[in-house]
C-alpha cells in the first residue's frame, strides 16, 4: 500500500464522523444533482417538442436505462462495498483484483444487453408499456440508446469505485462532465439540427461515452486502484463476493424498471398524458432524492472501512448522522414539493392533462417523501456491511415487493387516483419494515464494539 493510500486509510478510521461524512459527501452530492438535470434533460427538451406521446416515449424508455444501470450498479456495489472492505483491512492485492473482476464484468454484460436489445426492439418497446402512438418514438429512442450500454454499465462500476475508495472528487468530474456535455447536446441535436426524440438519444450516448474516459482516467490518480485486465479473477470467490454486494442493487433498479414498466400499463388505459404525467413526476421525485443519495454515497466508503477495521462505533455514528440530517432536508423539500406541485409539473410539459394529473401524483409522494432518510441509509449500511438478505430485501421493498402489487390493485380499486398513490402507500409500508431490521443490526454491532 502506498503513502497516499495509507493517509487514505488514516482519514477514514480517524476523522470525526460527522464533517468527514459531509466533507465526503459533497462531490457526491454534487455528482447527483447534475445527473438529475442530465436524468431530467431529455425529459424538459423532449416535452418542448409539444407531444405528449413522445414524452411519454421517453418514460417507456426509462426502465431499459433502469436496467443497464441495474447492471452498473450490481457490478459497481458488489465491487466496491468489497474493495473498502479489504481496503480498511489493508489487503491491497484482493482490492485490485476485484476492481478488474467488476470492470470488465459489467463491459461485457453491457454488450449483451446491446446485442439483445437489438435483436428484440420492437417487442421489447411493446413489452415496456408503449402505446400504439407512443411505439414509433420509443423505439427510434431505444435502438440508439442500447447502442452505449457497454460504456453505460462500465461508467458505473467506475464511479461506485473511486466512491468506495473514498475518492469521490475523482468520481464527480467524470459524472458532471458528461451530464453537462449532455444537457449542452439535447437542445442542440434536438432542435438545431432537427433530430427529435433521436437527438436525445444520442446526447445520451455521447455524453455517457466521455464520462467513461474521464472515470477511466481517474483510476490512474490519486492513489487510486488501477484497471488492469490482467488482474481480472475469473473464479467463483470473487463473482460470489459480487453478488453479495452487488444483489440489493439489482434487485432495487431491477425492480424499479419492472415497476416502471407496470406503472406505464397501469396508466395506460387514461392515455398518453397519464404516461407522460407519472414520467415526469418520476424525474422529479428522483431528482429530490439526490441530495439525500449523495449524501448517503459520502457515508459508504466511511462504513465500508471502518466496518473492515472493526471500528463499529463509527460506523453506528455516522448513520445516526447520516438519518438525522436526510430527514430534515426531506421534510423541507416535501413541502415544497407539495406547495409547488403544479407549477414544477408544467417546467415540463404545459398541457393542462399532464399537469392535472401528475401534481396530485407528486402531491402524495411529497407526504412520505421523508420516509426514504431512514429506508436509503438503511440499506446503504447494510449493503456496505455485506449484509445481503435484509439489504436486498430493503432495496426491493419500496418499488418491487410492495410497490407492484399496489400498482394493479390500487389501480383496480380507486382507477387512476390508484395509481397516483401507489407510491405513497409503498413507502409506508417498507418504512414499516425496515426499522425494526436496522434497530437489530444497531444493536449487534453495539454488542460487538470493542
Amino acid at each position: 500500500m502506498d503513502n497516499k493510500q495509507e493517509q487514505k486509510f488514516h482519514q477514514l478510521t480517524e476523522t470525526p464522523v460527522g464533517p468527514l461524512i459531509c466533507r465526503l459527501a459533497l462531490p457526491c452530492i454534487l455528482s447527483m444533482l447534475v445527473t438529475s438535470f442530465y436524468n431530467m434533460a431529455d425529459t424538459f427538451f423532449v416535452g418542448m417538442l409539444k407531444n405528449d406521446s413522445i414524452t411519454g416515449a421517453v418514460g417507456v424508455v426509462f426502465s431499459v436505462m433502469a436496467v443497464i444501470q441495474a447492471v452498473g450498479f450490481f457490478f459497481g456495489h458488489g465491487s466496491g462495498n468489497f474493495i473498502s472492505r479489504e481496503l480498511g483491512k489493508h489487503n491491497f492485492d484482493e482490492a485490485s483484483n476485484m476492481a478488474a473482476t467488476g470492470f470488465f464484468s459489467a463491459l461485457t454484460a453491457g454488450l449483451l444487453i446491446c446485442v439483445l436489445g437489438q435483436v428484440f426492439l420492437e417487442p421489447l418497446a411493446t413489452l415496456l408499456g408503449s402505446t400504439p402512438t407512443i411505439l414509433p418514438y420509443s423505439t427510434a429512442y431505444l435502438r440508439i440508446i442500447l447502442i452505449g450500454a457497454p460504456w453505460m454499465t462500465a461508467s458505473l462500476v467506475l464511479n461506485n469505485q473511486l466512491r468506495f475508495q473514498g475518492s469521490a472528487a475523482y468520481a464527480m468530474v467524470g459524472i458532471v462532465s458528461g451530464a453537462i456535455l449532455n444537457i449542452a447536446l439535447d437542445p442542440l441535436l434536438i432542435f438545431v439540427f432537427d433530430m427529435g426524440i433521436a437527438g436525445a438519444a444520442w446526447a445520451t450516448i455521447f455524453s455517457q461515452f466521455v464520462s467513461f474516459c474521464l472515470l477511466l482516467v481517474g483510476c490512474s490518480r490519486g492513489g487510486n486502484l488501477h484497471i488492469h485486465i490482467s488482474r481480472v479473477q475469473l473464479k467463483w470467490t470473487y463473482f460470489k463476493r459480487i453478488i453479495q454486494g452487488g444483489l440489493p442493487s439489482l434487485g432495487r433498479q431491477g425492480l424499479a424498471s419492472l415497476a416502471t414498466i407496470c406503472l406505464n400499463r397501469a396508466a395506460g388505459p387514461y392515455g398518453d398524458a397519464a404516461i407522460a404525467a407519472m414520467s415526469v413526476v418520476q424525474r422529479i421525485m428522483m431528482f429530490g432524492a439526490s441530495t439525500m443519495i449523495g449524501f448517503g454515497q459520502g457515508f459508504q466508503p466511511v462504513c465500508g472501512f471502518n466496518y473492515g477495521a472493526k471500528l463499529y462505533k463509527r460506523v453506528r455514528d455516522g448513520f445516526w448522522f447520516c438519518v438525522k440530517t436526510s430527514t430534515v432536508f426531506l421534510l423541507a423539500v416535501s413541502i415544497l414539493g407539495f406547495a409547488f406541485a403544479p407549477q414544477l409539473i408544467s417546467l415540463f410539459r404545459d398541457s393542462p392533462e399532464v399537469i392535472a394529473f401528475g401534481s396530485t401524483a407528486l402531491r402524495f409522494q411529497c407526504v412520505t417523501f421523508c420516509f426514504q432518510g431512514w429506508i436509503v441509509m438503511s440499506n446503504m449500511m447494510l449493503q456496505t456491511m455485506g449484509r445481503t438478505a435484509p439489504a436486498t430485501f430493503l432495496a426491493m421493498a419500496r418499488q418491487g415487493i410492495f410497490f407492484i402489487p399496489l400498482v394493479w390493485i390500487l389501480s383496480y380499486a380507486l382507477e387512476f387516483l390508484g395509481v397516483q398513490m401507489t407510491q405513497a402507500v409503498s413507502d409506508v409500508l417498507t418504512l414499516a419494515c425496515a426499522i425494526p431490521i436496522q434497530l437489530k443490526v444497531l444493536r449487534e454491532l453495539a454488542a460487538s464494539e470493542q
